[in-house]
């Protein structure tokens, strides 16, 4: 038998190489190859065969405005991530890790698009228990076809025979082409079923769904070029020990990348999450010290999020500092910064910062509240069950406007807060007067030391 050639493929960018390289020459990225089986492409074309006609340079003013009206998925949350609902002949890629509800999410969409002709490909489960998923999902569809397969020859032919108004995938890496002899998974044949399926959609004018695994490190598995070569990509996150799943757009070539759904994981499938801050707040039955409420922006979307912190006198030499939800570093630096502007010895003291929900954060706005509640509980003092905070701490001990301060106003005025400390340099432009909320302006950390303390 003659000896199977072998190539070597930048997991990054993809760039191909006869040998194994350290370096990849076109991206930059160290110890990005890996060794793959190729042979020589079969002459007969198993993949997806258009009859488009040979394209051809059009002048960019003779191009005509066409407008398409998007697919609705059924889910309010699925519609404001991808921009409006699905676009007719779009490659969607959604990732996240095991278990998190990627299958569940397309299936119940798949169940509930009632009218629309579906085909639900499975190269990972079986008939039978992707029907006791949809069983536990209440949903029906009579014109949601299941199928077992894993070749793309197969499934483009299923695609003619049935006439799809939409294909789900799950997922790319148990997709094989028989144009090359590697293994399902790899990063040749996850990027020859991804061209396939790309023109598969762009000329049939089918919207395609694919669910992509990650890696240990979160990153998609496969090539980067996968992600070059769909038309939005959706990360599907959360905590396994708590019910709340977010869907974050990374690319969207058809809407803002700014936009999050929130769903609630329960027995029978996800639940839209319309109003996320009535959940992420505790509902308490009297004043404790150590919380605060933060008014954040996720998205495009006002959030009120609870912060608690817990701060004790070290037991050993080295005080600890933990968080979960918040950056580490920044704790650290807000920290720092009450020690030297506001004169609180923290230097001595564990500090403990959770944000409750299991969310993880990265609004600077939130900076404020992470200090109220390190104060509160540094000094035992409660702080009102009707009282949120909307600031970024600087170095030097002030306090920073942040973007967007009306809609975190109005969100909490709409959740009966009374009070709210913002920055007084975030004020410009405010109407006060037509606000039913108190508005107490800070300029500088010794401010909301003399306001809570």
């Amino acid at each position: 038998m003659a000896k199977a050639k072998t190539m070597y493929y930048c997991s990054n960018c993809g760039h191909a190489s006869g040998k194994w390289i350290g370096k990849c020459p076109t991206c930059g990225e160290w110890n990005s190859f890996v060794e793959e089986v190729v042979s020589k492409p079969s002459s007969v074309k198993v993949g997806f065969v258009s009859d488009q006609k040979k394209s051809k340079p059009v002048p960019v003013h003779q191009i005509v405005n066409q407008s398409e009206d998007r697919i609705d998925t059924k889910s309010a949350e699925f519609n404001r991530v991808l921009g409006g609902g699905l676009v007719p002949g779009s490659i969607v890629l959604i990732g996240g890790e095991p278990g998190i509800g990627k299958s569940t999410l397309l299936l119940q969409m798949a169940l509930n698009l009632q009218g629309k002709k579906i085909l639900y490909l499975s190269g990972e489960e079986s008939h039978q228990q992707i029907k006791m998923r949809a069983d536990r999902l209440k949903g029906h569809n009579p014109e949601c076809y299941i199928l077992n397969e894993t070749s793309t020859a197969d499934l483009f032919q299923h695609t003619l025979e049935l006439e799809p108004e939409l294909v789900i995938i799950d997922s790319i890496q148990t997709l094989h082409t028989d144009t090359i002899e590697a293994s399902a998974g790899s990063l040749t044949q996850i990027r020859e079923t991804a061209g396939e399926l790309q023109r598969f959609a762009k000329a049939s004018n089918t919207p395609v769904l694919l669910i992509g695994h990650i890696t240990k490190d979160g990153n998609l598995a496969g090539p980067k070029v996968l992600e070059h070569m769909v038309d939005a990509v959706l990360q599907f996150e959360g905590d396994r020990h708590y019910g709340f799943r977010i869907l974050r757009t990374t690319k969207n070539r058809y809407g803002s990348t700014s936009e999050l759904g929130i769903y609630e994981m329960g027995a029978d499938g996800l639940r839209e999450v319309n109003n996320p801050s009535e959940l992420l707040l505790s509902q308490r039955d009297e004043e404790t010290s150590g919380v605060a409420i933060a008014a954040m922006i996720e998205g495009q979307r006002p959030m009120l999020i609870e912060t608690q912190a817990l701060v004790s006198t070290a037991a050993f030499g080295t005080p600890q500092r933990s968080a979960t939800g918040f950056d580490l570093r920044r704790m650290n630096m807000l920290l720092a910064v009450l020690e030297k502007r506001s004169g609180f010895r923290l230097s001595s003291k564990d500090v403990f910062l959770n944000i409750a929900g299991g969310l993880r954060v990265d609004d600077p706005a939130i900076d404020l509240a992470v200090v109220a509640a390190i104060l509160s509980s540094a000094e035992d003092i409660a702080i009102g069950q009707d009282v949120c905070f909307a600031g970024e701490v600087g170095l030097s001990g002030e306090i920073r406007a942040v973007s967007r301060l009306e809609n975190r106003i109005q969100e909490a005025e709409k959740l009966g807060f009374k009070q709210i400390f913002v920055s007084k340099y975030g004020l410009k432009g405010l109407d006060i007067k037509k606000l039913n909320i108190e508005i107490i302006p800070l300029s500088r950390v010794t401010d909301l030391v003399k306001k809570l303390i």
